[in-house]
């Protein structure tokens, strides 16, 4: 589980402070933490039918670039001569195997498909 910031620490500490108030408030009016507690869990049913049909809310849309940016900033980047010796590295693979199919394909295939093919002619 990632850190809480500060802000988002001093927000869930302001939450409690205020459930607390809350509930002294209603322990002096002689209505119970319970009785209140189950009332707005009805509350709460009720408006998450009537919300069922809402768009996401705006936390949700960006929620995924923000994954990404965080990701972004996990990545080991290469250092500058790492990407040009495995650019290089990439360059010679290419030179040999283009080199490798040139001779297959000249020296070795041209010749027996011609030789192939003046087989039939011949007969």
């Amino acid at each position: 589980m990632a850190k809480k910031s500060k802000t988002q620490r001093a927000k869930a500490s302001a939450h409690r402070q205020a459930r607390k108030a809350q509930a002294a408030e209603l322990e002096a009016q002689g209505i119970s933490a319970e009785e209140e507690a189950k009332k707005a869990e009805a509350a709460k049913q009720q408006s998450k039918k009537a919300d069922t049909k809402k768009a996401k809310p705006k936390k949700q849309r960006f929620k995924f670039f923000k994954e990404v940016k965080a990701e972004l900033k996990r990545v080991t980047w290469p250092t500058r001569s790492e990407v040009l010796r495995w650019s290089g590295v990439v360059v010679a693979a290419l030179v040999f195997f283009g080199v490798f199919v040139a001779v297959l394909d000249n020296l070795i295939v041209t010749p027996l498909i011609v030789a192939l093919s003046g087989i039939g002619a011949g007969l």
